[in-house]
């Protein structure tokens, strides 16, 4: 994860339809989060290397209230800049992410959040426009109902496997994950085809049927 990486930069600048389609062809075809994570607000982009995290369900007493809660904000302060924190949360009743936590990242340079659970401060994290995506929201704090239990560790959300490291890019239509081990070639190809899809655009625009440009590109 060399800060002198420009993978980050690169892949924003792709839809997900794009990566998926060439994804598609190079046989990773369960590369996609499942379609109830949506970012919060229609502009929200984000791309970066995963930061993964997990959690699950916990009713602490008052006096683990101290501990949990330090251990979700260590977790927060490893997340390095051209993340994307994955949060794996195996939980239905809590947020676990908000407008401070968002701050803080954005200080840290890290490029979105993608929660396989809820957020609350919505309205605040909509106004500062840093990329979050979410299944749900709720105002309900997390610390008294759930807890952070590890990260860098691989997660898997809704069949869709992530590693510390892989490319995660979001967008209106979703988000999909691309293995590190793919991603300057993933990358390559989508270049490519966004270029096509340009002459394709133009020359639909011009009058030419949809048969005909998938005939003369190649693509449609």
């Amino acid at each position: 994860m060399s800060p002198s990486d420009n993978l980050p930069r690169r892949f924003a600048r792709i839809y997900t339809a794009a990566i998926t389609d060439v994804m598609d062809e190079m046989g990773l075809r369960r590369q996609t989060l499942p379609s109830a994570i949506q970012p919060l607000a229609s502009g929200m982009r984000t791309a970066g290397y995963a930061f993964t995290a997990r959690g699950r369900p916990h009713r602490g007493s008052p006096r683990e209230r101290d501990q949990t809660l330090k251990r979700f904000l260590a977790m927060l302060g490893a997340a390095p800049a051209d993340s994307v924190l994955v949060l794996a949360a195996h939980d239905n009743v809590a947020a676990h992410f908000g407008e401070l936590s968002a701050s803080w990242f954005r200080a840290r340079r890290v490029r979105g959040a993608v929660i396989d659970g809820a957020t609350r401060d919505t309205a605040a994290i909509v106004r500062m426009g840093f990329p979050t995506f979410v299944r749900y929201r709720t105002p309900q704090d997390s610390v008294p109902r759930w807890r952070v239990a590890d990260w860098g560790q691989p997660v898997t959300i809704g069949g869709v496997r992530l590693s510390l490291g892989d490319l995660v890019v979001g967008d209106l239509d979703g988000v999909v994950v691309i293995p590190r081990r793919a991603a300057h070639e993933v990358l390559t190809r989508c270049e490519k085809l966004v270029g096509v899809e340009n002459r394709v655009r133009a020359a639909v625009r011009r009058g030419m049927t949809p048969l005909a440009a998938y005939q003369t590109f190649g693509s449609f």
